[in-house]
């Protein structure tokens, strides 16, 4: 028997390499001769750098880059162990915990995610992967752009202030200096939304009001944001005002569809390529996930449904063995999961399940393993 265990991190508790040997070590109780094959998988969002290093044996790396109000910051980012693959978070450099209660689309920057773009280039990598969700910014990547060497002027030919709101007074944009290693490297931007740049479900309209965007500085940043995607277009011939995706990160999507060779894909998708996970799963007689929280919000691309979606490409069962169960858990049972369980063997704390989690887990891989057992017999 084949037994494949591709969990995602319980967030805030146990690591995805952590969550799958637990589950192993629940599988190996009741079969004790199966081949278990462990994929750690996440979606592109917090905690993808440290589960793909650490399941890769990968190398750790850390900055000190320009943080989102033009602050220093220290963002950590990694190489795989590949020895050619790197993975970023553009929040560590740029996201909305580096800001506190000083929240400000208008002068917000992505400089800091292009630097950790440029450190990766100045080490010779072959494909960078760039998850893209919680950013603190809505500069539609110009920041990040300008890290890389591109230039972004008045009417006056003068270089404009950080942040979205100067791109109200974007006249011209020069890229005679753009880093020519980024047309080396493959991106893939771990994008799990379809905004477009502007309009009233894009970038400032959508995500600018969490970012601390008045109703009036929504407006003026998406019309900024637009004279941007227009000046953009004549200069560089590409078109992104509505493209899906491109609203991603404050319009991060935008700037990486405009000034690198990227491809905007899900981020479970882009992670479980990257880890082989269609091999792993050929020939396996379950495959068994989780997350540590299952609720409406996993039906609409998280890690457990997307591995369970390349599962039933093979008609392979899927159970869900999660940290809690939320409002909409069952959502997922129309979208490849064939059960999905929380840990908990009875009524029990937050706090007690995040002290227990690696037991519980084992425990509760165990359960299932057993309920699977009588199947078979």
């Amino acid at each position: 028997m084949k037994i494949v265990i591709a969990p995602d991190s319980y967030k805030g508790s146990v690591s995805a390499v952590a969550v799958a040997n637990a589950m192993e070590r629940g599988v190996l109780k009741v079969f004790p001769d199966a081949e278990v094959v462990k994929v750690s998988i996440a979606d592109g969002g917090e905690g993808t750098v440290e589960t793909m290093i650490e399941a890769s044996g990968g190398t750790w790396v850390e900055e000190t880059v320009v943080g989102p109000l033009g602050e220093p910051v220290k963002a950590g980012w990694g190489i795989m162990g590949d020895g050619e693959t790197g993975v970023i978070e553009m929040a560590a450099a740029s996201g909305l915990p580096l800001v506190g209660d000083r929240k400000n689309p208008w002068i917000t920057t992505t400089y800091g995610t292009g630097e950790l773009i440029v450190s990766a280039l100045d080490r010779g990598l072959k494909r960078i992967i760039i998850g893209i969700g919680g950013s603190a910014t809505n500069d539609g990547g110009v920041g990040m752009a300008r890290a890389l060497g591109a230039r972004f002027l008045d009417k006056d030919g003068n270089e404009l202030p950080n942040g979205g709101g100067a791109l109200a007074d974007l006249a011209s944009i020069d890229v005679s200096g753009l880093d020519a290693r980024i047309n080396d490297v493959t991106l893939l931007v771990a994008c799990d939304v379809d905004n477009p740049l502007c309009g009233p479900t894009g970038a400032s309209a959508v995500y600018g009001p969490q970012k601390g965007a008045s109703p009036e500085m929504v407006e003026k940043l998406d019309a900024a944001l637009a004279n941007y995607a227009d000046i953009a277009e004549k200069t560089l011939g590409k078109a992104v005002k509505d493209t899906p995706g491109a609203g991603a990160a404050g319009g991060l999507g935008a700037g990486l569809l405009l000034f690198t060779k990227t491809e905007l894909r899900p981020g479970v998708d882009i992670i479980l390529e990257v880890n082989d996970f269609d091999k792993a799963v050929q020939g396996a007689s379950l495959v068994l996930t989780g997350e540590g929280q299952t609720d409406f919000q996993t039906a609409r691309g998280k890690a457990p449904v997307g591995a369970a979606k390349w599962a039933k490409k093979y008609g392979i069962p899927v159970v869900c063995i999660s940290g809690g169960l939320g409002k909409g858990a069952d959502d997922v049972l129309a979208h490849g999961i064939d059960a999905v369980i929380s840990i908990a063997p009875r009524p029990i704390s937050l706090e007690e399940c995040i002290a227990q989690g690696e037991q519980l887990i084992e425990e509760a891989t165990e359960r299932v393993c057993r309920l699977v057992n009588i199947e078979l017999k």
